[in-house]
């Protein structure tokens, strides 16, 4: 049976998860309203998306 045979320590632990966490979106300002919204989506308070409008709101 596979047995450790040191301990793991607590720096060595933290490392191997450090990149296990929750990430923000990334907003930006949306150029009609200046809301925020998803990069790269439709906005959802206006509808626009690159300056034109492409939902009807």
């Amino acid at each position: 049976m596979a047995v450790p045979q040191r301990r793991t320590s607590k720096t060595r632990r933290d490392k191997r998860r450090n990149h296990f966490r929750l990430e923000v979106p990334g907003m930006v300002k949306c150029e009609q309203c200046g809301e925020l919204k998803l990069a790269h989506r439709v906005c959802k308070s206006c509808g626009s998306y690159k300056g034109r409008e492409i939902v009807k709101a």
